[in-house]
């Protein structure tokens, strides 16, 4: 709230978020209700997407952060402390932006939203918003910077803290954190990594910034994006149908982008698939001798050559070979792979070849 040029503490605080990524910054936001006078931030409000049909049951469940936001307020109701509004509209028009203004918000704070936020809405918010970004702006602007990074194999990635712009992460940066990779990381384990790290450096920029501010500095401008800008490619479904004339290391690579949706997949005697777990095979590009059951299989790209006891089921791909640990049909459990060919039949010699559409509960 403005006071003599300035802002007195504390900063009322909107949160907009969505999925699982998202959660340790709303809860770090979140925490500041237990101790409101050591914190320079109130949470106020968490906008959300609206609820949506999901499971066998096709019935509508809450966005990870509405759920989330949702249990805080169950303990703040056992503490006697105020809820924090929870906003999940279908768009950012009038109604919207109404509620949004009903809680006096100073800042926008966002992470994986999915939505691009107009000029009425920003116009809500005196000190305008700040986003999350989880990858080393401008490198990968848009919805999926992590599967990127993956797909692309880099050695590096990070998250940036930036001014919020009206074009999709173009705002100046406030803060970066870089990450370094080991080459083994999935969507799931980076995106959870990136969301820990993420709250720590949005606590650290919410801080710097509400001492600025209660000192009557002026919003700082941040740093301007330096380097070739790049996009994301928009995940589907079918971005998972594994083409196996790839390299072992790019069907590798998207083996662990697209876990754990919308997974890697092939077709087996007219079966989906899903490739689960799996490496580039050490030995490649080669057949090596130490393959059982091969019986001199020509190495044709998708054939399933043998196995080996250390490294798992061997398929031939366009460029080495691919060692899979861990692999599901459609609509059944996820196994490991001496599991896995306990269960089926002249598994081992023959040639997958690109999957289908699978039916959306069976994944």
């Amino acid at each position: 709230m403005k006071k003599d040029g300035g802002f007195s503490a504390p900063l009322r605080v909107l949160f907009a978020g969505s999925p699982d990524i998202a959660l340790p910054a709303l809860d770090a936001l979140a925490g500041a209700a237990l101790a409101p006078e050591s914190c320079p931030w109130l949470l106020t409000g968490v906008l959300t997407n609206p609820d949506r049909p999901k499971g066998r049951s096709g019935g509508p469940e809450p966005t990870a952060a509405a759920a989330a936001a949702e249990r805080h307020n169950a303990a703040f109701a056992e503490k006697g402390l105020p809820p924090v509004a929870v906003l999940k509209p279908e768009t950012l028009k009038a109604e919207a932006r109404e509620a949004a203004a009903a809680l006096f918000p100073d800042i926008l704070v966002s992470f994986a939203y999915g939505r691009i936020f107009g000029p009425k809405f920003l116009s809500l918010f005196p000190l305008g918003g700040i986003n999350i970004h989880p990858s080393l702006l401008p490198k990968y602007r848009g919805a999926s910077p992590i599967q990127q990074t993956i797909l692309n194999r880099d050695v590096k990635t990070g998250i940036c803290v930036q001014k919020t712009d009206l074009e999709m992460d173009t705002g100046n940066i406030l803060a970066v954190k870089e990450i370094p990779l080991t080459g083994r990381e999935t969507t799931f384990s980076l995106s959870r990594r990136a969301g820990e790290e993420a709250a720590i450096l949005l606590v650290q920029t919410l801080n710097g910034l509400a001492r600025a501010l209660f000192r009557g500095e002026p919003f700082p401008e941040g740093k301007a994006q330096e380097g070739e800008p790049s996009g994301c490619s928009r995940i589907t479904r079918d971005s998972g149908i594994i083409d196996w004339n790839k390299s072992a290391e790019e069907i590798d690579a998207m083996i662990r982008a697209y876990t754990p949706w919308p997974l890697a997949r092939t077709t087996h005697n007219g079966q989906n698939l899903f490739i689960l777990e799996a490496a580039p095979y050490p030995d490649a590009p080669g057949v090596p001798d130490n393959i059982s059951g091969n019986g001199g299989l020509l190495p044709v790209p998708g054939r399933l050559l043998g196995t080996n006891k250390k490294s798992g089921i061997l398929i031939q791909t366009g460029r080495g070979i691919l060692a899979v640990t861990r692999l599901q049909y459609q609509a059944r459990k996820a196994l490991p792979w001496q599991a896995f060919l306990n269960g089926v039949r002249d598994f081992i010699g023959a040639r997958l070849t690109a999957g289908t559409r699978p039916n959306s509960e069976d994944t």
